[in-house]
């Protein structure tokens, strides 16, 4: 799809700043602070591996990343030359990432979600919120100009598991990077509070 990665890669960038251990999972080369642990892949099941790797050391994982949801069975790896016809491509769903996340997330873990709608923006959010198993949901309506897909400007509600949600007009991407981080800390403030023995609140 048309993800340019600018929105995960913003995140990233607030979260070093705000003095974050952070590693960036990408498909795309990305521009960030020295210290930025950048894990770049190319498929989807090379992301999950890359992510579940590093999962149970976060306390906070922004899945921001527009995977696929299907890929094909077989990948050619050469050119498939029109003198053959036609060819038949078959695909296969790919790995839910976002959702076995949410099956091994600790109560003092943060996981946040996106959506990228087209209709129905708060309705399919929250349904994907549930299904997924995730603290908070950023959804977005990437059929509006400037949102979204390759822009640096997103619009965004986030959604929280408890109901609550949090509206981000068109803005830059890092300002809504904020706004993400600041939802998910205050998620991960509230589940310290109710796991003694934790460590303060901190984002990865």
């Amino acid at each position: 799809n048309r993800s340019s990665g600018k929105q995960g890669t913003a995140i990233a960038v607030e979260a070093a700043a705000r003095g974050a251990k952070v590693t960036l999972v990408s498909t795309v080369p990305a521009a960030v602070p020295p210290g930025v642990d950048v894990v770049r892949v190319e498929s989807a099941a090379e992301m999950q591996a890359a992510v579940e790797a590093r999962y149970d050391d976060a306390d906070i994982v922004v899945m921001a990343a527009a995977v696929a949801d299907f890929r094909p069975v077989r990948a050619a790896d050469h050119k498939i030359k029109k003198e053959n016809g036609v060819p038949e491509v078959v695909l296969e769903r790919t790995p839910d990432i976002l959702a076995g996340l949410g099956q091994r997330k600790r109560p003092d873990q943060v996981l946040v979600g996106f959506a990228a709608e087209t209709t129905d923006l708060r309705a399919n959010a929250a349904a994907k919120l549930a299904r997924k198993g995730a603290d908070l949901i950023v959804a977005n309506d990437v059929s509006q100009p400037q949102v979204g897909f390759e822009h640096d400007t997103n619009a965004v509600v986030i959604i929280g598991a408890d109901g609550a949600e949090v509206e981000v007009p068109l803005s830059d991407k890092r300002q809504v990077a904020v706004a993400v981080l600041d939802a998910a800390l205050r998620v991960r403030s509230a589940a310290v509070r109710r796991s003694p023995g934790t460590q303060q609140p901190g984002t990865e």
